[in-house]
């Protein structure tokens, strides 16, 4: 599976974006998909995954982005509002089959989408 990630951009505090995560060359519905941001100087972190239906968020982002799944696009996307500082990042996506206990791990996702930058100013 060949994932391409999306959407990044400059934007103001409290504005939005989303992201989204293309794949190809596998069915993606299958799999749960991640995504996770590094920021400059720091490891990469969990944000939200997408698995079997259910969806699941760190508490830094949890109430200000949404993880949805569109079948019919083989797309996932990360809806991100009132967007503060702190979430500047590279944004990764992410796709494997990992088990509960991994799904917040990077370990946990065997392919990767190459990143989009997201920049808040403030």
């Amino acid at each position: 599976v060949q994932l391409q990630a999306s959407g990044g951009g400059l934007v103001q505090a409290g504005g939005s974006l989303r992201l989204s995560c293309a794949a190809a060359g596998g069915t993606f519905s299958s799999y749960t998909v991640a995504w996770f941001r590094q920021a400059a100087g720091k490891e990469r972190e969990f944000v939200a995954t997408i698995r079997q239906g259910r969806t699941y968020y760190d508490d830094s982002v949890k109430d200000r982005f949404t993880i949805t799944r569109d079948g019919a696009k083989n797309t996932v996307h990360l809806q991100m509002n009132s967007l503060k500082p702190e979430d500047t990042a590279v944004y990764y996506c992410g796709a494997g089959r990992p088990i509960l206990s991994t799904i917040r791990r990077p370990l946990g996702y065997g392919y990767w989408g190459q990143g989009t930058l997201v920049t808040v100013s403030s």
